[in-house]
């Protein structure tokens, strides 16, 4: 990943965020530290499982 790329995104989302709270409007995220810690722990969960390339294919036992 790019550091670039990660800097990009964290200012699109201070000015996202910025924009949100200048018009008065609620953020499309958790407003609290544990919200964005429990997002933090998805993706974190996520990249554990990829890294140990182990998984169902939910559709493939459903038979779809």
């Amino acid at each position: 990943m790019s550091m670039q790329l990660t800097v990009l995104a964290l200012l699109t989302g201070l000015l996202a965020g910025a924009l949100f709270r200048f018009l008065h409007v609620p953020i499309p995220a958790p407003p609290e530290l544990p919200g964005v810690m429990g997002i933090v722990g998805i993706f974190l969960g996520y990249k554990l499982i990829d890294h140990f390339d182990v998984g169902v294919d939910v559709l493939e036992v459903l038979g779809i």
